[in-house]
C-alpha cells in the first residue's frame, strides 16, 4: 500500500474528480483536491505532496502554467507533474512536455491502470522532447501565454467597465432614494411636532399619549439621522463632497457633538472626559461636516465602551506644522488588529450581524456601517487623515480604542480627483 504517498488532483469538473480521488484512495494514496489552478499551487506549497495530477483545461490557470509556475521552485523541480487530460495528442501534449510536464494520461480515465501508472511515474518515469524540439515549443508555449494573458486583460477591463457601471447607477439610486424620503418625512416631522406641542399644553393630561409622541418624534429624528448619514456616505463614495470652509470653533463643536449624546451616557453612566485647553484659537472649516464627523467617532466609542466606561478626548495643536490632533480613546472592548484598515470600510461592521441592534449607543449597538465611512471621507475631505490604535479586542480586559484625527488648522479642500484616488 501507498499510505504515505500524497498525491495532489487539480480538476474542475466534479465527476472527474469523484472519480480519480475514489479511484487513488482505493490504492492506498493520500489524494488532495483543487478546483482551480490557484488554489492547486498553494496546497502544493502548503502540503508538498510526492505527485502532482492536473487537467490541462481550468477556469484560472492552465495546467501547463501551473507546471511552469512550479517548476519554477526548486523543490518542485524534481516532483512528477503529470497532465490527465483529453488534451493528449500533437502540439498539446508536446507543449506541456516543454514546460516540464512529466508525463501525460488521458481522458477517460481507465481506473485499473491509473494506480500502476501513478507508481511508476512516483518510480521516476518521464517522457519527454529532443532539446531542438523543446525550444521550439517553448516559444509556442510562450506565444500561447501572451495570448492568454491579453484575452484575461481584456476580460478583467470589461469587467471592471461594467461594475464601475454599475457602481455609478448604485449610488444614483441611493441618492435619489434618500433624497425622495426626505420629503415625506419633513412633512412627518411637521406633524409631529405640532402634535408636541399640543401634549405641552397645562390641559393635557394623557401621559400615554404623550410618551407615544415622544416615541415617535424620537423614531422619525433617527430616520432623519440615517438618511442624512446616506446622503453624505453616498456623496463621499461618488466624491461629490463639497466643503463651506468658514471660521470654525472646534472646541465648540466638539461640546455640541457630547452634548447631543448627556443622555445616553447618563443612562449608561459612561463619563466622558473633554479637554478643557489647547484647543485651537482659529481654524477654518466646514463647522457641520466636522460636527457630523466628531458624533460619529463619539457614537463609536459609546457604542463599545461598556456601561461605567470612560471616553476622554484630548488636542493638541502644531502651530509649526499648522495641525490639530482630535483623539477619542474610549475603555471598551477594542479593536482585533486585522480589523484596524478595514473599520472604515463602507459597510463594514464590528460584530456578529445576528446580533445587530439598531441603536446607536447601547453596548456593541449597531448602525448602517457607513459611520466610519463618512467620518474618514469628511477626515481627507479637509487634507487631513484619520487612524485608530488598539492593542486588540478584549471582552474581558477592555483594552480600549483610540481614533486621532489630524486636520489642518486651514482646511485644504481635495479636487475630485485627488479625493478619487484616495477613497478608491
Amino acid at each position: 500500500m501507498n499510505s504515505k504517498r500524497t498525491i495532489l488532483y487539480i480538476e474542475d469538473d466534479p465527476s472527474s474528480r469523484m472519480l480519480v480521488e475514489r479511484t487513488l484512495k482505493f490504492a492506498g494514496y493520500n489524494v488532495l483536491i483543487a478546483e482551480r489552478g490557484l488554489e492547486g499551487i498553494d496546497i502544493a506549497r502548503r502540503e508538498s505532496p510526492d505527485l502532482i495530477l492536473t487537467d490541462i483545461n481550468l477556469p484560472d490557470l492552465s495546467g501547463r502554467e501551473i507546471t511552469a509556475r512550479l517548476r519554477a521552485e526548486e523543490r518542485f523541480k524534481q516532483v512528477p507533474i503529470v497532465a490527465l487530460t483529453a488534451q493528449g495528442y500533437g502540439e498539446y501534449r508536446e507543449m506541456a512536455l516543454a514546460v516540464g510536464i512529466s508525463g501525460y494520461l488521458t481522458k477517460p480515465v481507465d481506473v485499473e491502470a491509473l494506480p500502476s501508472e501513478i507508481e511508476a511515474y512516483l518510480a521516476g518515469k518521464k517522457e519527454a522532447l529532443d532539446k531542438e524540439r523543446t525550444a521550439e515549443m517553448q516559444v509556442v508555449v510562450m506565444q500561447d501565454m501572451v495570448r492568454q494573458l491579453e484575452e484575461n486583460i481584456r476580460k478583467l477591463e470589461e469587467n471592471n467597465n461594467a461594475l464601475q457601471r454599475m457602481d455609478k447607477v448604485k449610488e444614483a439610486f441611493i441618492q435619489k432614494t434618500a433624497h425622495e424620503l426626505r420629503t415625506p418625512l419633513a412633512v412627518v416631522f411637521g406633524y409631529s411636532r405640532m402634535l408636541e406641542d399640543v401634549t405641552r399644553r397645562e390641559s393635557f393630561q394623557d401621559e400615554n399619549l404623550k410618551m407615544m409622541i415622544k416615541m415617535l418624534i424620537d423614531g422619525i429624528q433617527r430616520l432623519h439621522t440615517t438618511i442624512n448619514e446616506v446622503i453624505t456616505a453616498s456623496r463621499i463614495m461618488t466624491h461629490q463632497i463639497d466643503l463651506a470652509i468658514g471660521a470654525i470653533n472646534l472646541q465648540n463643536i466638539v461640546y455640541r457633538a457630547v452634548s447631543l449624546y448627556e443622555g445616553a451616557t447618563q443612562q449608561r453612566e459612561i463619563t466622558i472626559h473633554t479637554a478643557t485647553n489647547g484647543w485651537p484659537t482659529a481654524m477654518r472649516a466646514d463647522g457641520e461636516l466636522l460636527y457630523s464627523a466628531v458624533t460619529n467617532l463619539l457614537s463609536n466609542a459609546i457604542k463599545y465602551t461598556p456601561n461605567g466606561g470612560h471616553i476622554h478626548i484630548g488636542i493638541s495643536v502644531d502651530a509649526h506644522q499648522g495641525k490639530a490632533h482630535l483623539s477619542i480613546r474610549d475603555t471598551g472592548i477594542g479593536i482585533a488588529r486585522s480589523e484596524q484598515s478595514a473599520i472604515f470600510e463602507k459597510f463594514h461592521s464590528g460584530g456578529s450581524h445576528e446580533n445587530h441592534s439598531t441603536s446607536k449607543t447601547s453596548f456593541k449597538g449597531g448602525g448602517l456601517g457607513l459611520g466610519l465611512t463618512v467620518v474618514r471621507g469628511i477626515i481627507e475631505a479637509h487634507g487631513g487623515r484619520i487612524w485608530v490604535e488598539s492593542l486588540g479586542y478584549d471582552e474581558q480586559k477592555f483594552p480600549g480604542s483610540e481614533f486621532i484625527v489630524e486636520l489642518p488648522l486651514v482646511a485644504m479642500p481635495m479636487t475630485r480627483k485627488r479625493a478619487h484616488e484616495v477613497l478608491t
